[in-house]
């Protein structure tokens, strides 16, 4: 189990890195329950694949397509469970976005199904990503 849920956390986070729609698209289930932190436009529980690719496009959209994983820091595993700390930079005109995450993934049967995603500044992320 653990082997599984390294390889396909491994496989998104550098999917994410090479903004490969495909392959995400793929280790997505399409019922995913994804936690996003905060309290800007794009916190809040999301519920299928659709609504995290959405939420991702208007996150790029607001960055102006800077949004970028610059750095995956270290992916740990406890069965079917992965903590990855992954390091964030975006700008757009008037803000900068530099920061670290740790997502913690639930994978089964090769996707991850839950994911929930905790801010190392959560100030920084409101002010970067703004209210609706």
């Amino acid at each position: 189990m653990e082997n599984q849920t390294l390889t396909v956390v491994t496989n998104f986070v550098k999917a994410v890195q090479q903004v490969d729609l495909e392959t995400l698209g793929a280790l997505l289930h399409p019922e995913i329950t994804w936690n996003q932190p905060g309290s800007n436009r794009f916190a809040g529980i999301k519920k299928t694949s659709g609504e995290v690719f959405q939420m991702v496009g208007g996150m790029f959209e607001l960055s102006q397509n800077t949004m970028a994983l610059t750095d995956i820091k270290s992916i740990t595993v406890n069965g079917n469970q992965a903590a990855v700390v992954l390091h964030w930079k975006a700008t757009r005109p008037g803000a900068a976005l530099d920061t670290d995450n740790v997502d913690v993934y639930t994978v089964e049967n090769g996707q991850i199904v839950a994911a929930t995603v905790y801010a190392a500044d959560i100030a920084q992320e409101d002010n970067f990503w703004g209210k609706n």
